[in-house]
């Protein structure tokens, strides 16, 4: 443990062993010489008493140097020095959110056995739901990403710098050798391209990285060119922003810390910026958002003119639109689904609307399978069935939340996956559809798009088999929840009976209380 745990520690500990002898800090400071204030910081985990100092403290609680000193806990406070030695504290980035870790460590000192039930209570839940320290790191890049509605100034700048600096231009296509050569020649790498053929558990990753003199970047002979062009531009985001600690490879095997995390997001973020210009995406979307009808093709076209992937090209217009559009309600999906069979595994999420939050979940519930997201994919395997060997399938819908009252014009690219065989992939952007929305995009109101009642999950779900006939599984807990909601209902309607009923015998009795003290 470092120095700030064990400082708190002692201070847990002599703050426990005085509360048992019933001693006040004055009473300790008349029987120790020291004074209280010390007294205090030593029981809030800031200060470390010497030897000798602790030898007066252990005397005059009447317990031994060792049980001061030990790292051992007794069983009400074992939940903390389980935290405090657990990659949650060490690893979760409390200072993107104004908190120092300092805060919650004086939450322990001051109020230990409340702390220690909470975090008990945590753990308990997080092993309930098989949650690891990545979950928590990835959920806190989110909420980093909510923060600033997923636009940074600062990474767009470095890419507007970037692109000057070596005068690639603003105009797409970006030219896939003009960045492998800055790579190679700038920064010293040796660029390969590999099909994994000698390690076939590597044949799905997209990149690896080999740290050493010099550096090289595997990448995946498979990629499409814009994909490659995407990893090069990322590991020259690595060293761009001057980003030290990362992960070899393109996709996570194991999270390691929070800075890992971040950098990733960095470095991809700028990669993104600097393929996808973000002033001739606002041009080209301003354009387009001006149609009076949903034009799908078109949109294509503008995904086809930069040369990106559907995932790229979503990915990039959620960090421009809320910044660009004002149109803050959105979220972003992605879904995989080998082609004929009914599970849909979200992948990529990222939510930045306040209802209507269509949340990975971990209790093996089904995603409402009306999604634009999911039919997409299933439209998608229909029509590979029947010979379409179409790239990008596009569709709209307006998706109403029945549950939220808010309704989401919702945008899906679905695509089959270059690495992964037999496999689709669906992207979607969902906009709330408020006054913003309609003053911005025209076509909001195009009768061709449908508008589709949808929910979160099929079991939270009470649409009726008329009105959906998508149910992939039965809705257990919407009738569980109008099960205890009918029984609230039922026992508040009980009692208040009970009361009316009892109302006139009090007021008989309280009449003939008055008839006896009359006579």
């Amino acid at each position: 443990m470092d120095g700030e745990n064990l400082r708190l520690i002692l201070g847990l500990k002599l703050r426990q062993f005085r509360l048992k002898k019933g001693y006040a800090l004055k009473d300790v400071a008349e029987r120790t010489g020291l004074s209280v204030s010390f007294l205090s910081e030593i029981e809030k985990g800031k200060k470390y008493p010497k030897p000798e100092k602790i030898m007066q403290l252990a005397q005059a609680l009447d317990v031994t140097f060792d049980d001061l000193v030990s790292l051992k806990l007794d069983e009400d406070l074992d939940p903390v020095a389980r935290i405090l030695d657990s990659p949650f504290l060490k690893e979760f980035p409390f200072h993107l959110f104004g908190i120092e870790p300092r805060s919650v460590l004086d939450l322990m000192a001051v109020s230990p056995n409340k702390a220690a039930a909470f975090i008990r209570t945590f753990l308990e839940i997080a092993q309930s739901y098989d949650m690891g320290v990545e979950h928590f790191l990835l959920a806190a890049l989110r909420s980093y990403q909510i923060m600033h509605h997923n636009y940074f100034p600062d990474l767009e700048s470095a890419a507007v710098e970037f692109v000057k600096r070596y005068r690639l231009g603003k105009e797409p296509p970006a030219d896939l050798e003009r960045l492998r050569s800055i790579l190679t020649d700038e920064y010293g790498y040796v660029v390969e391209e590999t099909t994994f053929a000698d390690a076939p558990d590597l044949r799905g990753f997209r990149s690896v990285w080999i740290d050493g003199r010099p550096p090289r970047l595997l990448i995946n002979a498979n990629l499409l060119p814009m994909q490659k062009a995407f990893i090069i531009g990322r590991e020259i985001g690595f060293n761009y922003l001057r980003l030290q600690e990362r992960a070899a490879t393109s996709s996570w095997i194991k999270v390691e810390s929070f800075e890992q995390v971040l950098n990733n997001f960095k470095a991809s973020y700028f990669a993104g910026a600097v393929l996808i210009n973000q002033e001739f995406l606002y041009r080209d979307l301003n354009k387009f958002f001006q149609n009076r009808r949903w034009r799908g093709e078109a949109l294509l076209a503008i995904m086809r003119r930069y040369r990106a992937t559907p995932e790229m090209f979503l990915y990039r217009l959620s960090q421009l639109i809320p910044k660009l559009f004002e149109l803050n309600e959105i979220y972003y999906l992605r879904f995989n689904n080998v082609a004929g069979t009914d599970t849909y595994r979200l992948t990529k999420e990222l939510n930045m609307s306040r209802v209507g939050e269509p949340h990975g979940l971990g209790l093996n519930e089904h995603h409402c399978q009306r999604w634009l997201s999911i039919s997409a994919l299933r439209t998608l395997a229909e029509r590979q069935k029947n010979g379409h060997a179409e790239d990008t399938f596009v569709a709209a819908q307006k998706s109403n939340f029945v549950d939220a009252d808010a309704t989401f014009f919702t945008i899906t690219l679905a695509r089959p996956l270059v690495l992964s065989e037999g496999t689709n992939s669906s992207i979607s952007m969902g906009f709330l559809m408020d006054e913003a929305f309609k003053e911005r995009v025209r076509f909001w109101d195009d009768p061709e798009i449908p508008t589709v009642e949808v929910n979160v999950t099929c079991e939270r779900c009470g649409l009726s088999e008329s009105v959906c006939g998508d149910r992939a599984a039965p809705p257990l807990i919407y009738e569980q929840q109008e099960l205890q909601r009918r029984r609230e209902e039922a026992v508040k309607a009980f009692m208040e009976q009970a009361s009316l009923k009892s109302t006139p015998k009090r007021k008989r009795n309280l009449k003939t209380v008055g008839a006896d003290e009359v006579s």
